[in-house]
């Protein structure tokens, strides 16, 4: 599961071009089909990945890494 994870990973990296994810790119990564249906499991603390915030900036946030872990160990 480490090399699945790793390679998930490098590939959201190198699409998203950064280690951290929010908004709708935080939407395509995690499959949601829409900004609400995120925001709705967020709310409801049914998001299965660890968020934060960042000051000075809007919304939750997410590591790249969580998500690419997250995503190993749903396979």
């Amino acid at each position: 599961m480490t090399a699945l994870s790793a390679k998930l990973e490098s590939d959201l990296l190198t699409l998203y071009r950064s280690p951290v994810l929010g908004g709708e790119q935080l939407r395509q990564a995690m499959g949601y089909r829409t900004m609400g249906a995120l925001r709705q499991a967020i709310n409801q603390h049914h998001f299965p990945v660890r968020l934060f915030t960042m000051p000075k900036r809007r919304g939750r946030f997410v590591l790249v890494a969580d998500v690419a872990r997250w995503l190993a160990k749903q396979s």
